[in-house]
């Protein structure tokens, strides 16, 4: 399964980071090294809860990410 994650620098400082196809799935950082690993810690969380209360995780049938520069 590939997950498409979202990394957004912040006014204050820091990163905001998170996996649109997984609502709640998020997490932050000073960096954008540490905003990556923390979101890898939240996906991991966000999984074994998936996996105990049995909760279907959406796929994307088609479809490709691309970043847009406006």
């Amino acid at each position: 399964m590939q997950l498409t994650a979202v990394l957004e620098s912040q006014k204050e400082g820091g990163y905001t980071a998170y996996i649109p196809a997984l609502p709640g799935c998020v997490s932050e950082g000073e960096t954008l090294e540490e905003a990556k690993k923390n979101l890898l810690e939240a996906l991991r969380g966000y999984l074994l809860v998936a996996n105990k209360h049995s909760l279907a995780i959406a796929r994307r049938k088609h479809g490709k990410a691309v970043a847009l520069k406006i």
